[in-house]
């Protein structure tokens, strides 16, 4: 009698998919962490399957800053000064050395101009004024870049300045100006030698230039030398941003309404053409 032989389980579709899917479970994990790892900075093959530098959306431009708009130097505040060809009539320039001593010794006839400019006022805004006049000062002091320049024809003079200053301090300045036509319309100077002068203020129009501007006629009368004397000045200033230049000009025979226009407008030009790094059209001559 043949012994039956014992049955064996079937190998095949109940063990291999169970193994199969197994191994295929182990390399899905094992594919997965790779992934993660190349997602978090491999430097793998993997790595250069995300999007690389070249692949990653442009970053939002960030607009370049201006390049800040440079102050004025003393080289452009020098530059930026009048000439004698751009005012008219027969100026003749001189050094900033001369014209710096005017505020102390300014010789108009047999007058002197600066003591006939001195004295005390119950107003001192109105001081403040005359004193001011052919000084350096009648818009406070420059905090910046700052040239001076003069001319003369005759009795006359004229004084010129271009300056940088705190913008705070110059709108201050302008609106002294701008208030001296009613504060200081009439006023009285009483010199240290007691002699009195009487004072007019007028507000007078200038070419419509620079940012703001003010013009004034400053008109004094007194005794200068034992005469009677009248000493007018045509005072001028354009501010442009924090910068301005500054015009006084006058003695006693007047003061001339067409080279004020002339000094403001291509005053006003050549500070505007400096600021911009432009050049002037001629460079102005200095000398002491």
């Amino acid at each position: 009698m043949t012994t039956p032989r014992p049955s064996v389980p079937a190998a095949g579709p109940a063990v291999r998919p169970a193994r199969f899917l197994a191994a295929a479970a182990a390399a899905a994990a094992l594919f997965a962490t790779a992934a993660c790892s190349a997602g978090e900075g491999a430097t793998g093959p993997q790595s250069r399957t995300g999007a690389g530098p070249a692949e990653r959306p442009a970053a939002a431009a960030t607009p370049a800053s201006p390049s800040p708009t440079p102050g004025l130097t003393e080289e452009g505040a020098r530059q930026a000064l009048i000439t004698e060809a751009d005012i008219e009539d027969a100026w003749t320039q001189v050094g900033p050395g001369t014209a710096r001593a005017w505020r102390n010794r300014l010789l108009l006839g047999d007058v002197d101009a600066a003591q006939f400019l001195t004295g005390r006022s119950d107003v001192s805004d109105c001081g403040r004024l005359a004193e001011a006049l052919f000084d350096e000062t009648l818009l406070g002091s420059p905090s910046g870049a700052s040239a001076l320049t003069g001319f003369e024809e005759g009795d006359s003079r004229l004084l010129y300045q271009v300056a940088a200053y705190g913008q705070s301090d110059l709108d201050a300045s302008m609106r002294w100006l701008r208030s001296l036509p009613q504060s200081c319309d009439s006023f009285t100077l009483t010199g240290d030698d007691g002699g009195r002068r009487t004072v007019e203020v007028v507000e007078t129009s200038l070419p419509d230039v620079g940012d703001a501007r003010q013009g004034l006629t400053v008109t004094v009368r007194g005794t200068g030398a034992g005469e009677p004397a009248t000493l007018t000045l045509a005072v001028a200033v354009v501010q442009v941003g924090a910068d301005a230049i500054t015009v006084t000009q006058g003695g006693l025979d007047g003061a001339k309404e067409s080279t004020t226009r002339s000094a403001v407008q291509q005053g006003t030009q050549r500070l505007q053409d400096v600021l911009a790094g432009r050049t002037p059209s001629s460079d102005p001559s200095l000398f002491d």
